[in-house]
């Protein structure tokens, strides 16, 4: 072996030894603990998440996910080990999600009642909404009054939400985006906060970009809610981008510990098309799927929407003191 073909070799073998690892223990990312049980094991296995099929919005990979646990001290539900946090930002960068646009419709409506609720607190303002996907919340937000911005790790939805609205749209994480302290009155995070690898650190992120009295809204599944605890295993939100499972309680205690004020705990509600619900039991039982999505055409009410709730996703809205 020559000399060039040794240091190449060298420089490979280095390359390959900063690469991140794959996944990582990780404690309590409520309260820091180290001490936990396994309430549903790894089904992964040895299968790489593939960013089409475990972390689009719309994913039926339901039941694929990492080791489950709960902690011992806290009672949190949160996945360990965990993928790295380089490999959850970078799967997200890889999103395509052609199929939520294709059911945005629902989506409207439902972030219309979620903005209708952030409302009740602040009626106008500078409003940062992370996670913004294709930009469907922020342009209802715009559209009234709003002064708005976005943090959207997926290239393909950060240049879809930029095309729609006035205001900037960061790509990438909620750390990495340029956020000034003080510079919003409303932050939301819809359907976010179980994708996250430190939720405690962007929280923190959240409560310093947001003005004293300023509002922040959240919404995402409850691990303790009864149709959880009957559906066990088979609970649909137990999927490998789900990093963090909180429940009522758990949410609320983490956004005390980084500051906020608790202002309401709400049931929340999605508003989705027939036929979408109908191809949701294709990971159940793909021939009813199918048959009903038949059924909804030939009737012509697969494009009518309903709104849905089993008890188990639900909304925080959070107030950083006056005084902070």
């Amino acid at each position: 072996m020559s000399n060039d073909d040794s240091q190449q070799t060298n420089v490979t073998a280095s390359a390959q030894d900063k690469r991140p690892p794959a996944e990582v223990a990780v404690a309590c990312p409520l309260c820091g603990a180290d001490d936990c049980s396994v309430r549903i094991d790894d089904t992964m296995g040895t299968r790489v998440a593939d960013p089409r099929v475990h972390y689009t919005c719309t994913s039926s990979a339901f039941g694929e996910h990492g080791r489950i646990v709960q902690c011992r001290s806290c009672n949190l539900v949160y996945m360990n080990p965990r993928p790295h946090h380089e490999a959850v930002v970078e799967n997200y960068g890889d999103v395509e999600d052609q199929e939520y646009v294709e059911e945005e419709q629902g989506r409207i409506e439902t972030f219309g009642e979620s903005l209708e609720l952030v409302q009740r607190y602040r009626a106008a303002g500078h409003l940062l909404d992370v996670g913004c996907h294709v930009g469907t919340f922020l342009t209802l937000a715009e559209q009234a009054g709003f002064d708005v911005a976005g943090v959207e790790p997926s290239r393909w939805g950060s240049d879809i939400a930029r095309s729609r609205i006035a205001g900037s749209v960061h790509c990438g994480a909620i750390e990495d985006a340029p956020l000034p302290d003080g510079g919003y009155d409303v932050v939301t995070l819809w359907d976010v906060i179980e994708h996250l690898p430190d939720p405690a650190l962007d929280i923190r992120a959240i409560h310093s970009a947001l003005r004293p009295g300023g509002i922040f809204a959240v919404s995402t599944m409850d691990v303790d809610s009864l149709f959880a605890k009957l559906a066990g295993k088979r609970w649909p939100w137990y999927m490998q981008m789900h990093l963090v499972y909180f429940s009522r309680q758990t949410l609320p205690e983490m956004l005390r510990r980084e500051g906020f004020q608790i202002c309401e705990v709400t049931t929340h509600v999605r508003r989705v098309r027939l036929s979408y619900l109908a191809s949701r039991l294709d990971a159940y039982a793909p021939a009813v799927g199918r048959a009903a999505t038949s059924v909804l055409e030939r009737i012509g009410l697969a494009d009518r929407t309903v709104g849905v709730s089993f008890g188990d996703i639900f909304t925080v809205i959070a107030k950083k003191p006056e005084s902070a």
